[in-house]
């Protein structure tokens, strides 16, 4: 796994989905208030991450690949933060279609300590419009007209972006372009994806996409066999919390348990599995690796507090002591 981590340097990957800011209010809570049952934080910090696609970009930089993002925002006060932040991350923003309505989605939560209380939302969730699908397939054919990329990654968060139309066409593109597609999905589009090169949902959104419950491990197994055949994938990836991974390959299934973790926040995870597992992919890694070295990233990210990218050094460290073990 050492040597994957090597050849990722280089890699260029099209990340295509929702963008998001995620913003941290962190203080203490000492009183209630007496205007209605509810504690009020005094605040002593705040800061702003980039979550969603954004999030999946940053991980494909920290983990040495070249990843351009595709979205759409608006140039709202949370849209210039979000370029903002790009920008001072070395993210190139010249492939963000701007939307002279669409609302930018910011995630806010309030900490009690390394509590969170409370958590609002800024959001539009419908799908694009048509000015904005057309905004948004002119960014992507921007983009492959100047690049050459090894993988495309498809982040939905349900913010709308990734619609049935915008997914059946870059699907499409891909295909044509012989290059494969990695998927981060979510229930409202979730048999759109048809054909793609590897799905990556949670069990709770295998579960509801199928209408199933499948809590032993021989049910989860046969409905990740009936999600594969319904959806062509070649590689079908579920992620299972505190259980670890399950992969399915050419019929065959790899399970990995997660490694034990002083676990402070799960927030963000599912983009770091997603960007190592799509850059594995883009490299033609065996099943196994793919889904070991996920795991372990996915796992390293829930150690600290908010979104924030996998780091590769760590990450080696961690690979190179348990290829010793």
């Amino acid at each position: 796994m050492e040597d994957l981590l090597e050849r990722f340097n280089g890699l260029k990957a099209l990340v295509v989905g929702d963008v998001m800011i995620d913003v941290y209010s962190k203080g203490v809570v000492e009183r209630m208030s007496p205007e209605a049952p509810v504690p009020i934080v005094n605040v002593k910090t705040r800061f702003a991450r980039m979550g969603g696609a954004a999030n999946v970009a940053l991980n494909l930089k920290a983990l040495g690949a070249t990843p351009i993002l595709c979205s759409v925002i608006t140039d709202d006060d949370s849209g210039k933060t979000l370029l903002k932040l790009m920008e001072e991350a070395g993210l190139d923003t010249r492939f963000l279609a701007m939307s002279p309505t669409r609302k930018t989605t910011v995630k806010h939560r309030i900490f009690d300590g390394d509590r969170q209380v409370l958590r609002m939302d800024e959001e539009d969730t419908s799908d694009l419009t048509d000015f904005e699908h057309e905004a948004l397939f002119n960014a992507i054919s921007a983009a492959m007209s100047d690049y050459r990329f090894d993988v495309i990654i498809l982040q939905d968060y349900n913010k709308g972006v990734l619609s049935e139309k915008a997914i059946q066409t870059i699907t499409a593109i891909a295909n044509k372009n012989g290059i494969p597609v990695a998927v981060d999905p979510k229930k409202k589009n979730f048999f759109a994806y048809q054909g793609v090169t590897l799905f990556k949902p949670n069990a709770k959104e295998l579960r509801e996409g199928l209408g199933v419950t499948a809590e032993t491990p021989e049910a989860l197994q046969q409905a990740m066999l009936t999600l594969q055949k319904r959806l062509n994938c070649q590689y079908l990836m579920v992620t299972l919390s505190e259980k670890g991974v399950m992969m399915l390959h050419d019929d065959t299934f790899h399970h990995l348990p997660a490694h034990p973790r002083n676990i402070v926040d799960v927030s963000g995870a599912g983009d770091t599995v997603l960007s190592v597992a799509a850059l594995c992919v883009a490299l033609h890694a065996s099943s196994e690796a793919i889904t070991s070295l996920s795991n372990l990233a996915g796992g390293q990210v829930c150690e600290e507090v908010g979104v924030v990218p996998i780091k590769k050094e760590r990450l080696s460290e961690e690979v190179q002591r348990i290829s010793h073990e």
